[in-house]
């Protein structure tokens, strides 16, 4: 791939990177309080799968790096219209973080096998694991929780969302992520041959 080409490209993944960090601000507007704790239900969680599946490792890492930034310096980007340091470092901050995890890992599993169902499946389960295991102590260690009141705040009601939200983003696995990785190999090739003309 020439310099332009892998210019063009690149700069086709920052527009991507946007894309989806708007669509994980998006996903956390679609915010539902819970009654049993701080942690609500949103789809915020199933755009940073749907990045880390669809942008790979380093662009998946830097769409949702750019959300966690936007909400740090004050953008109401988190769940329900929050933002600010205090909500990185408050009890759903886990969460947040482990967005980060959970896009990476998709992406670096994704982008080691075919996109099938099967693997988007297993990276999926995978992030959301990792996406849980940070976000359930953090909530535990920073509202001083046992672990059973920590589960049930921050695990326990989300169960089937996550059952819901790894069935649709594996179907859109194998019906879109081929076409898009295609899509992306065709503007190398036409980059590189408007290059030679």
């Amino acid at each position: 791939m020439t310099k332009n080409a892998k210019t063009g490209l690149e700069l086709r993944m920052t527009v991507y990177c946007a894309l989806f960090t708007a669509l994980i601000i998006i996903g956390g507007y679609i915010s539902l309080p819970i009654p049993v704790g701080p942690v609500p239900i949103v789809l915020a969680d199933f755009f940073v799968m749907i990045s880390g599946m669809f942008l790979g490792f380093k662009s998946g890492l830097a769409s949702v790096g750019l959300y966690l930034a936007l909400g740090a310096i004050g953008l109401p980007v988190f769940a329900g219209g929050t933002s600010g340091l205090a909500v990185l470092l408050g009890p759903t901050g886990g969460f947040l973080f482990g967005y980060l995890l959970a896009a990476g890992v998709v992406g670096l599993i994704m982008s080691k096998m075919k996109p099938t169902v099967a693997s988007a499946l297993i990276a999926l389960t995978v992030g959301n694991i990792l996406l849980y295991a940070l976000g359930v102590p953090w909530l535990k260690f920073i509202l001083n929780m046992s672990w059973p009141a920590a589960l049930a705040a921050g695990l326990t009601p989300f169960i089937a969302g996550i059952v819901i939200k790894i069935a649709v983003a594996a179907a859109m696995c194998r019906v879109l992520l081929p076409r898009f990785r295609q899509t992306l190999a065709s503007f190398s090739i036409r980059q590189s041959h408007s290059e030679e003309s």
